[in-house]
């Protein structure tokens, strides 16, 4: 049997207490088939708005902090440099980690089609190189229709995902957000 001693036995020798089922009862592991991969994303600041991506599917429109996928070997700071260049055009300066959020496909609105996705997104705070202005995307995602600076004030009142960063930019509060929209 597997299991550890437990010195609480009656007649003070130790006990062996079972942690796994019988052989015959297990079930075979089998790998889920959820998929998990890191993303770095920036929040854009210049002056009083920040530089979003609008995006365009089967549920309408809606905005995104530009940045995507970190590949192999890639640093999370360059995987934000080089997706701000292929979305927006612009070249930023990565400034400190400000959120770390779990996107659970499965229990979100997307769920149809995400179920099998879990990313670990980390957003940095970034603002545009001396002298840079956005140009056009040289890689863009296949929803992205453009991209829009928007008002720190307005993100209330437009479709931003992830919801939770709506009310969240520019404002002190934790770094980590957990699983959520």
């Amino acid at each position: 049997m597997s299991g550890h001693a437990d010195s609480n036995s009656q007649d003070g020798k130790p006990r062996e207490i079972s942690r796994l089922p019988p052989s015959g009862n297990r079930r075979p592991y089998r790998r889920p088939s959820v998929r998990l991969r890191n993303a770095a994303r920036a929040i854009i600041f210049f002056e009083d708005k920040i530089l979003l991506t609008r995006n365009r599917g089967a549920k309408g429109n809606w905005y995104l902090f530009p940045g995507g996928g970190q590949l192999p070997a890639e640093e999370l700071e360059a995987t934000v440099r080089r997706e701000c260049l292929e979305e927006t055009g612009l070249v930023v300066k990565v400034g400190g980690l400000r959120f770390v959020r779990e996107y659970i496909g499965a229990h979100h609105d997307f769920a149809d089609k995400d179920a099998h996705v879990h990313q670990i997104e980390f957003y940095f705070e970034c603002e545009p190189m001396p002298g840079e202005d956005v140009r056009e995307a040289t890689n863009v995602d296949n929803t992205q229709i453009g991209i829009e600076w928007v008002p720190i004030e307005d993100l209330t009142k437009i479709n931003l995902f992830p919801k939770a960063l709506r009310t969240r930019v520019g404002k002190p509060g934790p770094t980590y957000l957990g699983d959520c929209n």
